[in-house]
């Protein structure tokens, strides 16, 4: 799971300040919007209320929040959005899952598109890369590691735990997500986001520091795009690169 895990560490060291805010608010209230299409109670709706939390997270204002549920629960009218999953290859073969959520599918798709074949990537047919993920809860927990933590984050019921700059990382099966992170809660521990992810089932391993610029370009390029609410891939970075 690390090139998963060191792609993602970059992009919340990133956080807001790399990012332009009415851009983050957008994305964010996409992801919003998509949820409230089956229900806009974040108390019975967990995708809901994880959109939520992300968002709250990012100080995206209670007004921006409110007007996304409206929109996605069809109070507003207008053009609905709806959620688009692409998957492509980078240098090397490395697998790219993008997540998107837009009110405009030929747009999102050509843009997409545009950013993989300017970067050395390729767009493939659906299913061609999502064979080599696995979906998973993913919960980001602030908690310094120890033999007790380790302990009680897997009898809540974690699959797999990662330690990452003051943080533990909570892999769990995807349907247990909302039943894992209540019992995190309730053992009193800090969840700082929960979400689903597309974590890689193998690495591509990349020792070269001239592929490795090539592949974060290409995902920089791909992230920049405004209807692109996650990326997944599977590479490593390991040897030479590591220390570029």
């Amino acid at each position: 799971m690390s090139g998963h895990s060191k792609w993602a560490t970059i992009k919340r060291q990133k956080g807001v300040n790399d990012a332009k805010r009415g851009q983050l608010f957008t994305r964010l209230g996409n992801a919003i919007a998509v949820a409230a299409k089956t229900g806009a109670d974040p108390a019975m709706n967990p995708a809901l209320s994880m959109a939520i939390e992300k968002a709250r997270a990012a100080n995206m204002p209670m007004s921006n929040i409110e007007r996304s549920i409206k929109r996605g629960s069809g109070q507003l009218g207008g053009a609905q959005i709806e959620q688009l999953l692409f998957e492509g290859y980078g240098p090397e073969g490395v697998g790219i899952i993008v997540e998107t959520a837009t009110d405009n599918r030929n747009r999102t798709t050509s843009e997409v598109r545009s950013a993989f074949a300017k970067h050395g990537g390729n767009l493939a047919e659906a299913g061609a890369v999502a064979f080599q993920f696995s979906r998973k809860g993913l919960i980001r927990v602030k908690a310094e590691p120890s033999d007790e933590n380790w302990l009680k984050l897997l009898d809540a019921g974690a699959e797999d735990v990662q330690n990452v700059e003051g943080e533990m990382i909570v892999y769990t099966d995807a349907k247990a997500l909302g039943q894992v992170r209540s019992a995190l809660s309730e053992s009193g521990f800090d969840i700082i986001e929960s979400s689903l992810s597309y974590e890689p089932n193998s690495l591509v391993e990349i020792d070269n520091s001239g592929t490795l610029a090539k592949i974060e370009r290409l995902l920089e390029a791909i992230e920049d795009q405004g209807d692109v609410t996650d990326v997944y891939s599977n590479f490593d970075v390991v040897g030479a690169a590591a220390g570029k």
